[in-house]
């Protein structure tokens, strides 16, 4: 079958080749793929900063943001031929800890886990791929155009959980959000607070193309000026940081209302350097009871309630986020950014 492959840590390394066909082991499922997404993440690896191949292996499949149909199920597995499933991405450490041992696999503290198509487990890029039946996820039928949204969508599952639970630690009725950066993320992450009945306010840097457009069919309002004016404006009780921009970080942290939550989801890059008086910030955060929190991954309540998500979302939304789509044999072409690309998927079948 072909498949996705890259050689990890090797730039320019991007290849779709043959490779053996998977065999199911027991408990698993056998799965015709349908399309895979292409993230920052994904991109890195191709560029080779990251990634690692399984153990004896020289190359990596690409993929963790997956979408294929069930060709093959156990008997008691739950699932049938013929379902529309997502493979989770992160699996716990063989010897786990705490976290993991808990189900709470995204919060591992050992950093042993591994990662299907990012960390010494083949990704979801090919025709054919296997997944244990405790680690898929079933999707509704109508989502099987746009169903590859799920792992990006639980991202924002579990960051929305997060701030529920630290507002939790007195009264908590936030009315207004703000999502810092407008791609799929962003907009995943305006998507549940808006099914969540908030105020909504994107803010992003440019002023054509599709981004606003979408974000004014979920009812929401977006921004373009700098986090300082914007975030001062609105005072929002929740933001949600998906740039990772240092500067756009340090203002979401000083334009927040009291007992407000920042929610950091974007990652930076690394080695770039800016003046920041920690005292003065700190003394916002401080008097302002204001709460920062990273979050990262998701495990398998979170895949569940972004699929619960995007079932609830209007389908011609999620398809309108998704604006290219790239054949398996020009799988390249998916990592060249182009103009007005949110989010690209490689079509498997």
């Amino acid at each position: 079958m072909r498949a996705v492959t890259v050689r990890p840590s090797a730039g320019k390394s991007l290849e779709v080749r043959e490779v053996p066909d998977p065999v199911p082991g027991a408990g698993d499922l056998l799965v015709d793929g349908i399309s895979v997404g292409v993230c920052g993440t994904d991109r890195e690896i191709v560029a080779g900063g990251l990634g690692r191949a399984p153990r004896g292996e020289d190359r990596l499949i690409l993929g963790h943001e997956s979408l294929g149909r069930v060709r093959q199920a156990p008997a008691g597995s739950g699932f049938a031929a013929g379902d529309l499933v997502v493979g989770v991405v992160r699996r716990p450490d063989p010897e786990p800890c705490g976290a993991c041992a808990r189900g709470e696999f995204d919060m591992c503290r050992n950093g042993r886990y591994t990662e299907r198509g990012i960390r010494e487990r083949h990704g979801y890029a090919s025709r054919f791929w296997t997944v244990e039946s405790d680690y898929a996820v079933r999707l509704d039928p109508s989502l099987e155009r746009v169903g590859v949204l799920l792992e990006p969508a639980t991202v924002l599952a579990k960051a929305w959980e997060q701030v529920e639970r630290i507002g939790a630690r007195s009264w908590f009725a936030p009315e207004r959000v703000l999502v810092t950066g407008a791609g799929p993320i962003g907009l995943l992450a305006a998507l549940l607070g808006a099914q969540r009945g908030l105020d909504v306010h994107v803010l992003d840097r440019v002023t054509s193309g599709p981004k606003p457009a979408l974000v004014a069919a979920l009812g929401a309002t977006y921004h373009s000026g700098s986090i300082e004016d914007v975030a001062s404006a609105l005072r929002p009780d929740v933001v949600i940081e998906g740039t990772g921009a240092g500067d756009v970080v340090l203002g979401a942290m000083r334009g927040t209302a009291s007992y407000g939550i920042v929610c950091l989801i974007g990652v930076s890059p690394e080695g770039h350097r800016m003046p920041v008086e920690a005292g003065a910030l700190n003394n916002e955060l401080v008097r302002g009871n204001i709460a920062v929190v990273g979050s990262v991954n998701a495990n398998l309540r979170h895949y569940h309630a972004g699929a619960e998500a995007l079932r609830r979302a209007d389908p011609a939304w999620l398809e309108r986020v998704i604006t290219r789509r790239v054949p398996l044999r020009d799988a390249a072409d998916a990592f060249t950014a182009r103009d007005g690309d949110i989010k690209v998927v490689i079509d498997l079948d």
